[in-house]
């Protein structure tokens, strides 16, 4: 069975679809990747154009072995992220742009967001 969902704001015209499957409850969500795409200062934390991490199943966080990721930059793209793994409507600013940058003023590091897959959750499964 779908069943599709209002939103809790009648001016929002987005719906949620859910699925149900013998009582249970599936979500669509998006993995991701951040990259970083340009570095317009000084790296001091030491990211290099390149650098990522992924986030999978919701809320797994992968950085490549032997790589690191500055906690700051990671801090300011995690507000985003549980956003981006969701399908947005077209018209919405954050479907329409993926650049995010990291708050220290010297390195102004440029990172990328990007959906890499789309997989299905059980959302029983998930807190």
């Amino acid at each position: 069975m779908t069943a599709s969902l209002m939103t809790a704001h009648p001016s929002e015209a987005l719906r949620v679809h859910v699925v149900i499957v013998r009582g249970v409850t599936e979500m669509r969500l998006y993995d991701l990747r951040v990259t970083v795409e340009r570095i317009e200062g000084r790296s001091v934390c030491g990211l290099e154009i390149g650098d990522s991490f992924e986030v999978t199943e919701s809320s797994r966080v992968r950085i490549p072995e032997g790589k690191h990721f500055c906690l700051f930059a990671l801090q300011s793209v995690l507000p985003l992220l549980p956003a981006k793994m969701r399908r947005l409507r077209d018209e919405d600013w954050l479907e329409q742009d993926s650049l995010v940058a990291c708050p220290d003023p010297d390195e102004r590091v440029i990172m990328r967001i990007e959906r890499i897959g789309e997989r299905a959750l059980v959302t029983e499964e998930l807190t």
